[in-house]
């Protein structure tokens, strides 16, 4: 490949080399015109007498390939190097009336024109750097599970019907039946805990749920993995603590550059994250925010006051909640004690539930009953149940949703902002 990267010019100085990027920046003076190109690896100066670039009509955001050699210059801010063109070739004219330009600063533009333009988006250092910081999420994830002795499953996404009793599921034309996009892989994780004993999956899953808020989609990325020989939900919460502090020390240490457009706090440890009961929690919200209203599940205000809570005593804006009614919980929930609470929890980063998990039940009878107790027929998942036959060891799990992770870490507050093109009631397109 004759292309060289950016990131690479320093190591080759005095040479000549062919870049190819995108024009970010333009400067034309009298007598000279400098070019700031952007490609995958970085930006670099490179400078040219205007004379020699007046028939190449050059304008902001073309596709180019420049020419030059590399030449060192401790005053360039980029790299300490500039490159002189000797020819430059627009391989991808952009037009003239673009509605936004990446180099400027894009926060007056408009959500909708940054999604319908989004490829023009991403070359923007703010954006691109979010969507950087959500793939390295994504290795850092995989990479740690991988040393833990889990193995990384692939699911299908076509379905027969729901992990949760069938609510909230996209139903398809399936040849002569009806199918259904999955709303989560819990069964097939499950399966895979029955013959690989931890397994982890990333990929989509699909809720047909009308919200029209910052927080939710209806096709969004889960990080979901299962674990088998466990003593109860607080083996799961051990390991996602260690997960997520490993996570934040790794894009702290190493992708520092990613961060440093959006100006956060620090990302924490989350080794002094506390774990509180559900009815604790409640009991703290009533004494601090005198708050009565809830019942068997948490409201996004809840959310940021019990962070909130945390942080003023751990010093970490996190916490596990863990024993929810279990009447509010899937099906397949192991309980927790006798007083109608389940095995179940979420982790609140941040004042957003980024993790729902738990542990589950793993004996064909406890599903069984289970299923009779909220008035379904367990036929109805009788190829599910079946597995429960082939030796199922206690496990559990848990699904983090990626955009709500990244915008945590990033400090955003709507999801849209890392989701390459998001799918709510308004949008299928692009």
């Amino acid at each position: 490949m004759r292309k060289t990267f950016v990131a690479d010019l320093p190591a080759r100085i005095g040479e000549r080399v062919t870049l190819g990027g995108w024009v970010h920046r333009l400067r034309t003076l009298s007598s000279t015109t400098f070019v700031i190109l952007r490609d995958a690896s970085g930006t670099a100066q490179c400078v040219a007498a205007t004379d020699a670039l007046a028939g190449t009509h050059l304008k902001l955001d073309d596709a180019v390939e420049v020419d030059g050699r590399v030449r060192a210059d401790e005053r360039s801010r980029f790299g300490g190097f500039e490159v002189d063109i000797d020819a430059v070739r627009v391989v991808g004219p952009a037009a003239q009336d673009l509605p936004f330009h990446p180099s400027a600063d894009l926060a007056a533009v408009g959500q909708d024109v940054l999604l319908a333009h989004r490829p023009l988006s991403l070359r923007n250092d703010r954006v691109g750097a979010a969507f950087r910081v959500q793939a390295t999420i994504l290795e850092l994830f995989r990479d740690f599970l991988r040393r833990q002795r889990f193995t990384e499953i692939v699911s299908s996404k076509i379905v027969s019907g729901g992990t949760e009793g069938g609510a909230n599921l996209f139903k398809i034309d399936y040849f002569d039946r009806a199918a259904y996009l999955a709303q989560s892989p819990q069964f097939f994780k499950e399966h895979g805990v029955c013959g690989l004993e931890r397994v982890f999956e990333t990929a989509h899953v699909y809720r047909a749920e009308p919200h029209a808020t910052v927080r939710h989609l209806t096709e969004y990325y889960s990080l979901d993995l299962e674990m088998g020989f466990i003593d109860g939900p607080e083996d799961v919460i051990a390991l996602e603590r260690t997960l997520l502090t490993h996570v934040f020390a790794e894009l702290a240490s190493k992708h520092a550059d990613l961060l440093k457009p959006f100006q956060g706090k620090p990302l924490p440890s989350l080794d002094q994250a506390p774990t509180w009961e559900f009815s604790e929690c409640l009991a703290r919200l009533a004494k601090a925010h005198r708050r009565t209203d809830l019942v068997d599940d948490l409201d996004p205000d809840a959310e940021r006051q019990l962070c909130a809570l945390a942080e003023k005593e751990h010093g970490v804006p996190a916490v596990f909640v863990l024993g929810f009614p279990l009447k509010s919980r899937p099906f397949y929930t192991h309980p927790r004690g006798t007083e109608g609470a389940a095995q179940s929890f979420d982790l609140l980063f941040r004042g957003l539930e980024i993790t729902t998990g738990g542990q589950r039940l793993h004996t064909r009878s406890a599903l069984e009953t289970s299923l009779r107790g909220r008035g379904v027929d367990p036929a109805t998942f009788s190829d599910h149940l079946r597995m429960f036959d082939l030796g199922m060891p206690p496990h559990g799990g848990l699904a983090i949703g990626l955009e709500r992770l990244t915008a945590q870490v990033l400090g955003l507050t709507n999801i849209r902002e890392v989701t390459l093109y998001p799918r709510d009631r308004q949008h299928v397109s692009p």
